[in-house]
């Protein structure tokens, strides 16, 4: 098969288009052939070898190593031990998320542990589906429901939404993969919404259903919001404690990246909870999930397309930033 591999770690420059074996199908496994594949950031985190996190942190990664979780496309193989899934079933799936093995996205083909697979809805394309299933799964999981229980390692306790209706709620990064589908579900959810992007994007959030609409590059959005029940960062990072006196006692910071967080003390005195997860693959959440997009509650953002032999573009493109939903590989 063709397939998108490294050899070393490094910029997009590393991605190589090129011969790869099929996957062995295991237990407990289908083969996918794989129609569309989402672009997401651990995948560049991957790419370049982890360098945001600590060396003792860092996983090892077996060379040549494919990039890639989200994928759409047909089943071709199904091993004896499943029963949910057919040859030629139309399926979407976050491939393993958050470990890796020997198959991945970025490919004309994938195994999938059936218990990570949904059935794509029927009447969205593959491009869609695929550009789908970690961001959209990572804001349900950090506002509607976890989905696994697996606790965050910057963490004691285990990750807990809050409830929503009635609430205000700011999303910070919200034009892209996780924030547009952030304003999205908390809009669902019954909460009012304050979108915080560059001014490009307010037109495309205000269709998605935001209340309010703040451009950070005039004004920062630290700067002229309080009273807030929860600050969605999918930006994250240590910029992220900004937003703890926009809060109120009792309110929320959920970080989508926690890492370099240092406001803990302060967000005490304020009496703010900060709280994150780390996505984890579940099929049959993803099943649930696929209703709403294919009823049109929610709305996949596509911000740009590639095919997967120019996989170094579509890299180069996410590096750009500014990204408005999500970008995808087509397959095939």
């Amino acid at each position: 098969m063709k397939a998108v591999r490294q050899h070393e770690f490094g910029g997009p420059e590393v991605l190589r288009y090129e011969d790869a074996p099929i996957p062995e199908l295991k237990s407990g496994e289908v083969r996918v052939r794989v129609k569309a594949a989402g672009i997401n950031p651990p995948d560049w985190y991957l790419r370049d070898g982890y360098k945001m996190l600590p060396p003792e942190w860092r996983p090892p990664v077996p060379f040549p190593v494919i990039l890639g979780t989200d994928i759409s496309g047909v089943v071709e193989a199904v091993a004896s031990d499943v029963k949910d899934f057919s040859i030629g079933d139309e399926v979407f799936s976050m491939v393993r998320f958050p470990s890796f093995g020997d198959s991945a996205a970025y490919a004309e083909y994938v195994t999938v542990p059936a218990a990570e697979v949904a059935l794509k809805p029927a009447s969205v394309d593959h491009i869609h589906a695929a550009a789908a299933p970690m961001a959209l799964m990572t804001a349900w999981q950090f506002l509607v429901e976890l989905g696994h229980d697996h606790p965050n390692p910057l963490q004691p306790e285990m990750h807990r939404s809050v409830p929503l209706d009635g609430k205000t709620v700011l999303v910070n990064g919200a034009a892209g993969g996780v924030g547009h589908f952030a304003v999205q579900v908390a809009k669902l959810k019954g909460a009012r919404v304050i979108a915080v992007a560059s001014g490009k994007h307010e037109s495309f959030l205000r269709a998605l259903g935001a209340d309010e609409f703040i451009d950070y590059t005039k004004t920062p959005p630290e700067d002229v919001t309080h009273d807030i029940d929860l600050v969605v960062d999918a930006v994250g990072g240590p910029a992220t404690a900004r937003f703890l006196p926009t809060l109120k006692r009792g309110g929320a910071l959920f970080p989508i990246f926690p890492l370099g967080f240092s406001g803990a003390d302060e967000a005490e005195k304020l009496g703010v909870t900060v709280s994150a997860t780390q996505v984890r693959s579940n099929g049959p959440q993803l099943a649930e999930l696929g209703k709403l997009i294919e009823a049109g509650t929610i709305r996949v953002g596509i911000d740009s397309i590639y095919p997967l032999a120019d996989a170094q573009k579509a890299h180069e493109r996410a590096a750009a930033g500014h990204i408005q939903g999500k970008i995808v590989l087509t397959v095939g």
